[in-house]
């Protein structure tokens, strides 16, 4: 939208939590945005205008508040339909015209309200529901409420009702199951109609676990309910129910399984059976299905939909002789096939992530076998894409394809839930963009009705941890506000059925784990950090008075276990079941959770963490003796933390980079201890070669803990490293989604040999999140970017970058650019906020809304170069990247596997020499080193 000097235009009004038609709360909050070319522009108060029922009524606001606001009248009825408008006025004594209207119905239902019986077959096997019914007369609005335990479409004489997949999506299905409205009005017609459902399984009878262990959790046959309310002219109401009257038949869709795939025979098609004039005489009567005693209650987040479709870039032969379509992209859907051949041809589809040695690397996807097959009717041409299943995938091997295939035939569905996308960030250098595109493929796949660990494999659990660490990144990417506030209430019902304890999934549908009821840290402090985040993000104050209870029993948890085998109260979290840093790349790979930091230091910090964001919840909530008590339970953790693990000169006593990274970043230690730990983390990450030497807790945050104690330059080594590992390998390597191990494809293109490995798993890409607030310098200084701090990170392996988000009151933007040694500062601030700005230099300023610059001479350090031999210290060869280049070439000239292992090994230590870790090479090697650092130049060294 654009507006010239003077105008004020207001927009994207929104009512509740999404953009959705129906409001699942009789009082939803009411949020808009502001255009104004205006300089720093601030709303000094609003009107809201809300007709209903033919009446309008306004009402003013004063103050600059317009995300989140109150519902300012009294609550809606069911299926009441209210439009809204707004207009603002200015500090400045502008104001606006008046908003277009935003129009919302009450998606819920009355008390009581819901008198639909659940329906099925009473077998797993995916089948076709029907029923007829008559319209006596012009109906002025008809609305429409169903669900399923499992998964289904519905449709009214023969036509969908919408375009969403896999409904009603995955809830912990024992305690509440989505309710999803529809406004059909325009699909009924006077006499008889149809409604019909297509039901299968879906997440409820899905088989969930670990290879041979997966068991169904969910019991019972899937079933669906449907209530259809008609409001005719005359005042009158009439509703249709799923009761015992329906009919059902099995369909063409043989079988569907979200790991297995999707079996559909064609030849079993029934063209109309949805509509009325549709010949159901052989259909046999539902049977009422027995399903968990809950009330399904109205979808609060947007659903699943195909929000992409992508053309195929390659067709393959294999090695082996079979065809292979390359998609370009690692992602999360399923294909469309256009196909002509025999009656009863079977063509089949297997899915897999990557290519090993030529051939389809099917191993990871363990237990799921992700093909589908489909049977031709014969009929000519014919057009079939899955609907019940889900895969992810780069690449899709056809087999018995009739004919000639050709890549206009076949296409690919990005599935994900339909979120809008609301961040970006972008930078000259190649390689860190791909990762950055990759960071977002990841959460795309990954974020499909529940948050997702992976979604390829016999697993695509709800993983708790995973989500905690890359909760910042993905509200900045997308407006997942909604998707969060849902998988929260599984993760309360959860923990609640769980005495406090939030378990390691939501839903928790593998009991069979070990310690899936433990306490864990980092993954059951889920409850505390991502509330935190909306809260940060979005002012979502109403997750926080909802979470709060869940917050306050999982610290009360964790603190009934924190001592020495209960004979003191220590406040040091050391035993239990803990991943501690799960999947530090020192740890074997058949146990990732022996990782270098501590798990006691890992769980004590993420202890203190949470007590701390639970104080400062109660305290927003005016809970004044909750927040004293837990501001004065986390400073008693911080000092127990303190005299248990770190020394008075600032070293920890489990010296690995995470314990430094999660003792500054959660703000454990101050002062000189804190910038001591900084510098000693400095000098751990170079001696690792600045590889990446963190698992899952302290990778998201090392970068963080550099940049703020001084070690920019340590983090930007660290961030463009491209040796394995490091967040660069996998692109090098062709990723197009972040990995699960730093070496899930080897150097020579062999498939980790480990029993875990994902090609699609966005948790060690949460330091996307750094990128965004540190490097580009965009984050929230005040809940919703009320007040946006603007702290941009001069990084010395970047000329440029910059990040867009757009937040609940507007576009923000942030970024800089070298040119020449002056590096060029920009910022964009929405109307109705401000913004406080740091440059690298120190200088600050305190800015309105408007697009602001600046610019600083930053000049980039080019340090000077002494003569390098077998004596120099390793800390500074490595820390000049042409000189370790020159050593890694000479070695590999002569020994390419002595250089590998001379790269992987090698402590880049102050304080040891070069020769050291070469004391056994070969003279012929050492005179090639020599030689090698001897042809550099001496004065100033050159990257």
């Amino acid at each position: 939208m654009t507006t010239t000097e003077h105008e004020v235009l207001v927009h994207a009004v929104r009512i509740g939590w999404t953009d959705d038609t129906f409001t699942p709360v009789p009082c939803p909050p009411l949020s808009w945005k502001t255009t104004t070319a205006l300089p720093s522009w601030m709303q000094a108060a609003a009107e809201v205008a809300v007709t209903r029922q033919g009446v309008t009524t306004t009402v003013r606001i004063v103050g600059p508040d317009a995300v989140h606001v109150p519902w300012p009248l009294p609550p809606l009825e069911p299926h009441e339909t209210v439009r809204v408008r707004v207009r603002v006025h200015g500090h400045d004594g502008s104001s606006s015209p008046w908003s277009t209207d935003a129009e919302i119905t009450a998606g819920f239902l009355p008390p009581g309200g819901w008198q639909a019986r659940f329906i099925g077959s009473g077998s797993e096997t995916p089948h076709l529901l029907r029923a007829d019914f008559d319209v006596r007369g012009t109906v002025r609005r008809a609305l429409l409420h169903s669900t399923a335990f499992g998964a289904y479409d519905i449709h009214v004489n023969g036509a969908a009702v919408d375009d969403a997949e896999l409904k009603p999506g995955w809830t912990s299905y024992q305690w509440r199951v989505h309710l999803d409205a529809a406004d059909v009005t325009t699909h009924i017609r006077p006499g008889r109609n149809t409604l019909g459902i297509a039901l299968t399984g879906g997440w409820y009878t899905e088989r969930f676990g670990f290879r041979d262990a997966a068991r169904r959790f969910y019991q019972g046959a899937p079933a669906a309910a449907a209530q259809l309310t008609l409001e005719y002219e005359d005042g009158t109401t009439e509703t249709v129910l799923t009761d015992e009257r329906w009919r059902w038949s099995p369909g063409p869709v043989v079988s569907a399984s979200l790991y297995q795939g999707e079996h559909y025979d064609a030849r079993l098609n029934m063209p109309g059976w949805s509509g009325p004039s549709f010949d159901d005489s052989a259909w046999a009567p539902v049977r009422l299905v027995a399903v968990p005693d809950v009330t399904p209650t109205p979808r609060a987040l947007p659903p699943v939909r195909v929000v992409e479709r992508r053309s195929v870039e390659r067709v393959l032969t294999t090695p082996s002789g079979k065809t292979v379509l390359d998609f370009g992209q690692n992602l999360v859907g399923r294909v469309r096939i256009r196909v002509s051949g025999e009656r009863g041809h079977v063509v089949t589809l297997l899915h897999a992530e990557v290519l090993e040695h030529g051939e389809l690397g099917t191993r990871p996807l363990r237990n799921a076998a992700a093909t589908d097959r489909y049977v031709l009717s014969g009929e000519g041409e014919e057009t079939w894409e899955p609907r019940w299943t889900f895969h992810g995938f780069r690449y899709v091997q056809v087999d018995n394809w009739p004919g000639t295939l050709t890549p206009d035939q076949v296409s690919a569905a990005v599935l994900h839930t339909d979120m809008p996308r609301t961040g970006g960030f972008t930078t000259s250098h190649a390689l860190l963009q791909r990762f950055h595109d990759n960071v977002v493929w990841g959460m795309r796949g990954n974020f499909l009705s529940v948050p997702t660990d992976c979604p390829q494999r016999d697993e695509r659990l709800g993983w708790t941890g995973d989500l905690q660490v890359f909760a910042p990144a993905a509200t900045f990417l997308y407006d997942c506000g909604a998707f969060l506030r849902s998988w929260l209430d599984d993760v309360m019902h959860e923990q609640q059925a769980a005495n406090g304890v939030v378990p390691m999934v939501v839903p928790a549908v593998i009991p069979q784990v070990p310690g899936l009821f433990q306490p864990v840290a980092a993954w059951g402090d889920a409850i505390t950090v991502v509330p935190s985040v909306l809260w940060e993000r979005f002012a979502d104050r109403d997750i926080l008075q909802r979470c709060f209870r869940g917050m306050a029993a999982w610290v009360d948890v964790v603190e009934s276990r924190a001592g020495g085998s209960g004979t003191k109260d220590t406040l040091l979290w050391e035993e239990g079941l803990q991943f501690g840093d799960w999947l530090d790349p020192d740890a074997p790979p058949e146990r990732p959770g022996d990782a270098k930091a501590d798990a006691g230091i890992v769980a004590t910090a993420y202890f203190f963490r949470s007590a701390d964001l639970t104080a400062k919840t109660a305290a927003l909530l005016g809970r004044d003796a909750d927040a004293r008590r837990y501001a004065e339970l986390a400073e008693r953790i911080a000092q127990a933390f303190r005299d248990a693990y770190v020394t008075p000169l600032g070293r920890m006593m489990s010296d690995a980079p995470t314990a430094y990274a999660l003792t500054i970043v959660f703000g454990l230690v101050d002062g000189a201890q804190r910038q001591a730990l900084g510098d000693r983390l400095r000098d751990l990450v170079r001696a690792a070669g600045y590889r990446i030497s963190t698992g899952f807790v302290g990778t998201p945050i090392i970068c963080e803990a550099l940049s703020s104690t001084g070690h920019a330059d340590a983090a930007s080594r660290l961030l463009t490293q491209t040796e394995c590992p490091s967040w660069l390998y996998p692109v090098t390597m062709g990723a197009t989604t972040v990995w699960e191990r730093w070496d899930s494809m080897l150097e020579d293109g062999s498939i980790n040999p480990g029993q875990m490995t994902s090609f699609n798993h966005y948790a060690l890409g949460a330091v996307a999140d750094w990128l965004h607030t540190h490097v580009a310098g965009l984050s929230p200084l005040e809940p919703a970017y009320r007040v946006i701090r603007i702290a941009p990170t001069v990084l010395n392996d970047l000329d440029d970058a910059s990040a867009w988000h757009e937040t609940p009151y507007g576009r923000a933007s942030a970024g800089w650019r070298r040119e020449g040694t002056k590096v060029h500062f920009h910022a964009q601030v929405p109307p109705n906020t401000s913004a406080v700005v740091v440059l690298p230099s120190g200088d600050r300023f305190m800015v309105g809304s408007g697009t602001h610059m600046w610019v600083e001479d930053h000049p980039k350090p080019t340090p000077s170069r002494s003569r390098l031999t077998l004596s120099s210290s390793l800390a500074t060869i490595i820390d000049d990247q042409q000189a370790y280049q020159a050593v890694l070439g000479a070695i590999a000239g002569i020994d390419a596997a002595r250089a590998d292992t001379f790269r992987r090994t090698t402590r880049w230590k102050t304080g040891r020499e070069l020769r050291e870790p070469l004391d056994k090479a070969p003279v012929e090697v050492l005179t090639a080193v020599e030689q090698a650092l001897a042809g550099l130049p001496i004065g100033d060294a050159e990257d």
